[in-house]
C-alpha cells in the first residue's frame, strides 16, 4: 500500500529538520527531495505533500515547542521520523482547514506505514490533547521572534543587527506564501498585451511594479496554463531577480559573461533584452544543473556559449596562453588568434550565497544554514569577485548580486573588494527601489511582492 502524505512528508522531513538531538545536523534540502517523491504520487494528493512539507519547515521551532509541551519524554535519536510525523500533525492541527478528527486519524495510521505501530498511541494521545488545549499552549510560547516567528536565534540576531526598523517585517514575510511572477519574452509580446491574454485564459495578474517586464499572478498556476509558455513567450522569475538583466544593460556588440548563470534566468533575460551582442558565455560548476540552462535556452529559442565549469576553472583556461590545440575547443568563438583574449564588457556575478532574502520560496533554508556559513560565503563570494574581475575588460561593467538581506555577503564584501581593487568604482544605482547601502543597494523581502536582493554595479577603469 502507498504512504499517506502524512508518512511521506515525516520521512522527507526527517531528512531536512535538526531532529536527532546532539548529532550534527547536515540536512538536505526540501528541492532535493520533494520533486522525486512528489513524481511518484498521485496527481490530486501532491498539494498537500508539498503544503505538509513547506508549512512544517517555515514553522518548525514554534511547533516544535508545542510539541515538548504535548509529549513526556523527547524522543530517542532512532524515532526522529516519529518526531516529525508529530509536527507533520500538529501543523495540520494549527494551520490547516483539515478537519481535526482526519488530520489525527490519518497522522496515526501514518505510523503503521512507517512500520512504527508502537507509536499509534503516543501520537494520538499528543494530538488529541493538542486539539483539546490548542490556545492554551500557543499562548504560553515564549514571546520571542525565535519563536514566534519560527526563525533561528542566530538568523534573528543578524537580522535585528543590519535592519533593527524592518526585523519584524522581515521575518514575518519571510512567513508568508510568495507569489508566483512571470517575465514577458519582449520578442513574443509587450506585458501589456500578454496581461490581456492571461485574463482572457481567466488567470488574473498585475503588471509588476519595478520590472518592466513583469507580471505577477494573483493566484499560482500550472505553467502549461500560461498562454504560449512552452513556445517561450514567459518565464517564470520573481521580480527582484529580473532587474539583474535591466542593470547590467548590455549594449549591442558587447561581450557578455553570466558568471553563476544556473537554471538559466538571468542568462535568457539578457539574451531577450539584448540579441546583437558579440558574445553570451554562461557558467555553472553543477553539470546537472546546466542541463536546466539548455532546457530554457531551448525553449525560449536562444543562444548562449555554455559551459559546465566553475569560474574559477573557466578563468585558468580562458587567460592562459592559447595554443594551436585550444583554438580548436570548446572556446574558439571567444578568441580571434591564438594570442588574443577577448575579456567581457559586461558580467553578471550573482554570486553563491545564503539564500536567506529567499526563505518564503525555500523555508528550508533557516535550518540548513548556520552561523558559521555567512563568513564562509562572504570569502568565497570576494574570492569570486577577484577571479571576475580579471575577465572584465577596462571601461567593462560588472554587477555584483545575491539573493541574500546581510550586509556580511553585500556590501562588506564590495567594501572589501574597492578597498583592494585600484582600478574598480562603483557606479551608483539611480533607481526608484530598495534601501541604499553603503554600496549597492538592497531590496528586502516584500509581502505580496519580490524577494530579498542585493545588488551593486562596479565600473573598471580604462577607456
Amino acid at each position: 500500500m502507498a504512504m499517506n502524505e502524512r508518512a511521506l512528508a515525516a520521512q522527507i522531513l526527517n531528512d531536512v529538520l535538526p531532529l536527532k538531538k546532539g548529532q550534527v545536523h547536515n540536512g538536505r534540502s526540501l528541492s532535493a527531495l520533494l520533486p522525486k517523491a512528489l513524481a511518484k504520487h498521485p496527481e490530486a494528493d501532491k498539494p498537500l505533500l508539498q503544503e505538509l512539507c513547506f508549512g512544517v519547515c517555515r514553522w518548525f521551532i514554534r511547533l516544535d515547542k508545542i510539541a515538548s509541551l504535548v509529549t513526556h519524554h523527547p524522543f530517542k535519536t532512532r524515532d526522529s521520523d516519529i518526531h516529525a510525523l508529530l509536527l507533520v500533525g500538529i501543523y495540520q492541527i494549527l494551520y490547516l482547514r483539515v478537519p481535526d478528527h482526519a488530520a489525527i486519524s490519518e497522522t496515526v495510521e501514518a505510523t503503521r506505514q512507517m512500520d512504527k505501530a508502537w507509536a499509534a498511541k503516543v501520537i494520538n494521545g499528543t494530538l488529541r490533547r493538542l486539539q483539546r488545549e490548542k490556545n492554551e499552549l500557543q499562548q504560553s510560547l515564549p514571546d520571542n521572534l525565535t519563536v514566534q516567528a519560527a526563525h533561528p536565534k542566530w538568523l534573528v540576531d543578524m537580522i535585528k543587527a543590519a535592519w533593527p526598523e524592518q526585523a519584524e517585517r522581515i521575518v514575518s514575510n519571510n512567513n508568508t506564501q510568495a507569489p508566483m511572477t512571470i517575465r514577458v519574452n519582449p520578442r513574443h509580446n509587450q506585458r501589456e498585451s500578454y496581461l490581456q491574454q492571461l485574463k482572457q485564459k481567466g488567470i488574473q495578474a498585475k503588471l509588476c511594479e519595478f520590472s518592466t517586464c513583469g507580471i505577477q499572478l494573483d493566484k499560482a498556476c500550472s505553467v502549461e496554463k500560461l498562454p504560449g509558455f512552452a513556445q517561450g513567450h514567459c518565464f517564470v522569475q520573481d521580480e527582484a531577480a529580473q532587474l539583474s538583466a535591466t542593470l547590467l544593460d548590455a549594449q549591442p556588440g558587447d561581450r557578455v559573461l553570466d558568471a553563476c548563470a544556473a537554471p538559466g534566468g538571468k542568462t535568457t533575460h539578457i539574451a531577450e533584452l539584448q540579441p546583437e551582442l558579440k558574445a553570451l558565455v554562461a557558467l555553472d560548476a553543477d553539470e546537472q544543473r546546466v542541463i536546466r540552462i539548455h532546457e530554457n535556452l531551448q525553449r525560449l529559442a536562444l543562444t548562449a556559449d555554455v559551459h559546465a565549469q566553475s569560474l574559477e576553472d573557466f578563468t585558468k583556461q580562458y587567460l592562459q596562453p592559447k595554443t594551436d590545440d585550444a583554438i580548436e575547443g570548446n572556446i574558439e568563438k571567444s578568441i580571434d588568434n591564438k594570442n588574443d583574449i577577448h575579456l567581457f564588457d559586461r558580467i553578471l556575478l550573482d554570486a553563491p550565497c545564503s539564500a536567506v532574502g529567499v526563505i518564503r520560496r525555500h523555508p528550508d533554508i533557516k535550518w540548513l544554514r548556520k552561523r558559521t556559513d555567512i563568513n564562509a560565503l562572504a570569502e568565497t563570494q570576494l574570492l569570486l569577485l577577484k577571479t571576475a574581475w580579471t575577465l572584465l575588460a577596462p571601461g567593462g561593467t560588472l554587477l555584483y548580486a545575491t539573493c541574500s538581506i546581510l550586509p556580511h555577503e553585500n556590501e562588506r564584501v564590495v567594501n572589501t573588494f574597492l578597498a583592494e581593487q585600484n582600478d574598480a568604482k562603483e557606479q551608483v544605482l539611480d533607481v526608484s527601489w530598495g534601501q541604499p547601502a553603503s554600496v549597492g543597494v538592497q531590496l528586502l523581502p516584500q509581502k505580496d511582492g519580490h524577494d530579498g536582493f542585493y545588488y551593486a554595479k562596479l565600473v573598471k577603469a580604462g577607456s
